[in-house]
């Protein structure tokens, strides 16, 4: 045998072998074709097929985050909106994600915008912005069922953004700033009905007890004399120093 047979033999040889073995990462699974029919998946590891017969896809099994882009939203009260979200899913079943659809990536984010303008067009604006745990996990059942049968499980549904018109936004501002105000004023009242109500039981407790009236007046001449170091003029009821000026001055 010449050396150009030999060399085409072990050309040949090396060819054939690049081809009937692959080698699959441990999160990729290959869905085997031969002649066009699907014939199993193989992986991870080292696999063997039939060259120039068999054509091997190569699946990911890994999570893949999918960016929703903003969708413009009307909702059932009639305030337009723009969401977007975020979709977390990834391949169970590679066999059904090549074979019952044609493209699962571009099928799942139509998916996940159409029921996102949905769901959201169903639910109120107060409900978008304070239930957004509910109305996540709504979007991740129904994704998840409707792509079940391309073998791909959704396992969260985020609603990243909401963007709100300016005059919407004007108007929760005013809101938010009232709703301010009235607690502000609520407190301020129940602070005047607490304080209301110590100086009345103050009250009758100096009432019942004269000797404690005078005290406390001679404690207020002390604090404002402390404060101000200037002549104090401060109108003085007799009644309230008869009892210390003697029975002599008082008749």
């Amino acid at each position: 045998m010449s050396i150009p047979i030999i060399v085409f033999v072990v050309f040949f040889v090396v060819i054939i072998l690049a081809n009937a073995l692959k080698v699959l990462p441990e999160y990729e699974r290959g869905v085997v074709f031969r002649l066009g029919r699907f014939v199993g998946v193989k992986g991870p590891g080292l696999i063997i097929i039939i060259p120039f017969i068999d054509k091997v896809v190569r699946v990911s099994l890994r999570v893949i985050t999918l960016d929703v882009p903003s969708q413009d939203i009307i909702t059932r009260d009639n305030v337009s909106v723009k969401v977007n979200a975020v979709v977390y899913f990834r391949v169970i079943e590679p066999e059904k994600a090549i074979i019952a659809v044609q493209d699962y990536l571009y099928a799942t984010s139509q998916i996940s915008q159409t029921t996102l303008r949905s769901v959201l067009g169903e639910s109120e604006l107060d409900e978008v912005l304070s239930s957004r745990d509910k109305i996540n996990k709504d979007l991740q059942q129904i994704i998840d069922e409707q792509t079940d049968p391309w073998g791909i499980k959704v396992s969260l549904v985020e609603i990243k953004h909401v963007d709100l018109p300016e005059t919407m936004q004007r108007a929760m501002a005013k809101q938010a700033e009232s709703e301010r105000e009235r607690r502000a004023k609520v407190i301020h009242a129940m602070g005047e009905s607490e304080a209301s109500e110590k100086l009345r039981e103050a009250s009758e407790t100096l009432a019942k007890s004269p000797s404690a009236l005078q005290l406390r007046f001679l404690q207020t001449l002390s604090d404002v004399a402390a404060e101000k170091n200037s002549t104090i003029i401060f109108p003085l009821p007799i009644e309230l120093i008869k009892p210390l000026l003697g029975k002599d001055w008082a008749k």
